[in-house]
């Protein structure tokens, strides 16, 4: 295991790179380039400890005596690293009309129509510490959404560019996967390639809704029809190692060792946030193969990036960062840094933010805009108690899906959207399954349940929960939206965290092709659960006054529709790619335009997100700029020519 240094220590030279950011992204590239022989210097604001064995017990108990079990719920608040919450949002009661039906307390400052309902972790580890662990691949049509269906933005480059980056990843993070079944989606084009690992078995309510495959459902949306299949879903989760898997056609000859993925899914689930086996894999696998030309420092938050003088061409020199003590405490020491090249590799809004106070790489006005996630509609129904319970609350959160509806012309009359079958019941929607015994206790709880006014005791109680739980079936639905420059992060000096940083002020709201996809969803999902003779108990409608958080109306060909939306934790967009400097902020390697040796990585690249978790995008995309980089510094390191122009060979 790589160890953790202070910040007097970590000053003590100049690094070839320095890194902001210990997540998946700025894990695997110092991991990459400290292979290669560079010295990095990998700078985490967030406190450390979870990667030792005691620490990551200690993660587990704060799990466990959470009365909320979201995200973040396995990890302390920090004074001095702040990050958002999902408790950070509440719905307001009987709103004025015109008035936001929601108040945002908490890190981000938030002033949109609608709620940004998406947190992150500033933690060793970063976000990976809490995500599910599902990796898909996006689809060739996601990367020219532009060109192919008239909205959104296209990339710079596409899908082919990417697929060797895609099995690289999934290599170091170590993927279970049925590379068949996405060979028939068409994300996955070598028809030799198998995952490292076989694909994680479908749950029972898979298996049960696999008797689905084949149905027509129609799209009243997208005027279109589309038949039902189960597809398997990739997930960075240990299962049984796949013989046939060759990963001397994926490891680089810089490399040293390969990845030992550890225990296997044994079917806990607590996937969001955390796994009690560490069968999930996390950024402190790669850390723990950091070779020793990579150094490490917590508890180090990076203030500001240093632009160098007026004659270096635009060039960066380092980085300024305040070091602390006590994540309670933001009392701390300033220190600068200097490095060849520096890489921002935090969450999408935190590099954003950085980028804004140190006023950089902005020519094209488009730093912070083009704010994304994956607005998720949850769906949720009661199975025929006739065919006795379907199996919630077993494995990881999902382990497939319908996905037919993320392609094809039906992008034009709305947005795709992935249908991921929930394994956790109605957790995510109404909080079960303790929602379910304040409710059968008649004490509160959800507003879904078969209860009488005085609530059931007893045999009764124990008979109601068994049959009610052991029902719920949930469809959370990733609909895709799109860049635009009026949803983003800006700063204002009025809004500083506790070490006077500013904090992310965000405007985000979801435009009409959005919208549209949301609603298609919906009837969807009712459709699919009238086939499987589901009660649909879903419900957004304002209730004594109060809306569900996300809540908005949308109307159709005359019919209008209660929706609410979640956030899906996939933020990205706001340092977007392009193929001009003017209507971008990086070029195709994640390199800023307007700094040749800055680069920002991340989601906060992509120009478009499908409907696909991000997160194997961009371990591609960091992979692919890690290359670069030492390209660069090869460069860099080239000696100088002093002969004369007559002297000097002519390229070939």
């Amino acid at each position: 295991m790589t160890e953790t240094v202070s910040a007097d220590e970590a000053v003590r030279r100049r690094y070839d790179v320095v890194i902001v950011g210990g997540g998946w992204a700025g894990s695997l590239l110092a991991k990459d380039l400290g292979d290669r022989g560079w010295h990095v210097l990998v700078l985490e604001a967030g406190n450390g400890g979870t990667e030792t064995w005691p620490g990551y017990l200690g993660s587990l108990s704060t799990f466990y005596s959470a009365v909320a079990k979201v995200p973040n719920s396995a990890y302390r608040r920090s004074t001095a690293a702040p990050f958002p919450d999902v408790l950070d949002l509440a719905p307001v009661t009987d709103p004025e009309p015109g008035e936001r039906e929601y108040t945002a307390g908490g890190y981000f400052v938030q002033n949109g129509r609608l709620p940004y309902g998406t947190d992150y972790l500033r933690e060793l580890g970063g976000a990976a510490m809490h995500w599910l662990g599902a990796v898909p691949r996006m689809h060739p049509e996601d990367f020219a959404t532009k060109e192919r269906f008239g909205y959104g933005r296209d990339w710079p480059i596409d899908a082919a560019d990417l697929q060797p980056w895609y099995a690289r990843a999934e290599l170091e993070i170590g993927v279970a996967g049925d590379a068949a079944d996405q060979r028939e989606l068409g994300v996955v084009t070598d028809p030799d390639y198998v995952y490292p690992m076989h694909r994680i078995p479908p749950s029972y309510i898979d298996q049960y809704c696999t008797g689905l495959d084949g149905t027509q459902i129609p799209d009243q949306v997208a005027h279109d029809t589309y038949p039902l299949k189960v597809h398997s879903l990739p997930q960075a989760r240990n299962s049984t190692p796949n013989p046939d898997y060759k990963p001397e056609r994926y490891r680089p000859a810089s490399a040293v060792g390969l990845p030992n993925y550890g225990e296997r899914c044994v079917g806990n689930a607590s996937c969001v946030p955390i796994c009690p086996v560490q069968a999930k894999s996390h950024p402190l696998r790669q850390q723990a193969r950091f070779p020793r030309t990579v150094t490490l420092a917590t508890r180090c938050v990076v203030t500001r990036v240093r632009l160098a003088g007026p004659t270096m061409g635009g060039r960066v020199s380092g980085v300024e960062f305040r070091a602390y003590t006590d994540p309670v405490s933001p009392v701390g020491r300033s220190y600068v840094v200097e490095a060849n090249t520096v890489v921002l590799a935090a969450h999408a809004i935190e590099n954003a933010r950085l980028l804004l106070f140190s006023g950089l790489a902005n020519g094209s006005d488009q730093v912070g805009r083009n704010l994304m996630d994956h607005p998720t509609i949850l769906n949720w129904a009661l199975a025929d108690e006739k065919r006795g319970p379907v199996g919630p609350f077993r494995g990881p959160g999902h382990t497939s899906g319908w996905e037919v509806f993320r392609f094809g012309d039906g992008r034009r009359r709305r947005a795709p959207f992935r249908i991921e079958i929930g394994n956790w019941g109605w957790g995510w929607a109404t909080g079960a399954p303790m929602s379910n015994v304040a409710t059968a206790l008649g004490i509160g709880g959800d507003r879904n349940g078969e209860v009488r006014p005085d609530g059931v005791f007893g045999p009764e109680l124990r008979r109601l929960l068994g049959s009610t739980i052991g029902r719920q079936l949930q469809l959370q639905v990733a609909v895709e939206q799109s860049a635009n420059p009026a949803n983003r992060v800006t700063v204002d000096r009025r809004y500083r965290d506790a070490m006077g940083n500013l904090r992310p002020v965000l405007t985000y709201d979801l435009d009409q092709h959005t919208r549209d996809g949301i609603y298609a969803a919906r009837l969807v999902a009712g459709q699919i659960f009238q086939h499987l003779g589901a009660t649909d108990y879903t419900d957004f409608t304002p209730r004594d006054g109060v809306s569900p958080l996300g809540h908005f109306t949308h109307t159709i060909d005359g019919t209008t529709m209660d929706l609410a939306y979640s956030g899906a934790g996939h933020g990205a967009g706001t340092h977007i790619m392009g193929s001009s400097p003017k209507d971008s902020v990086v070029d195709g390697f994640q390199r800023t335009w307007e700094h040749p040796n800055l680069y920002a990585v991340g989601c906060g690249s992509m120009p478009s997100v499908g409907t696909s978790n991000p997160t194997l995008t961009m371990l591609a995309l960091a992979l692919r700029s890690a290359e670069q980089i030492h390209t660069d510094l090869l460069l860099d390191r080239r000696p100088a020519d002093i002969r004369g122009a007559d002297e000097a060979e002519v390229p070939a």
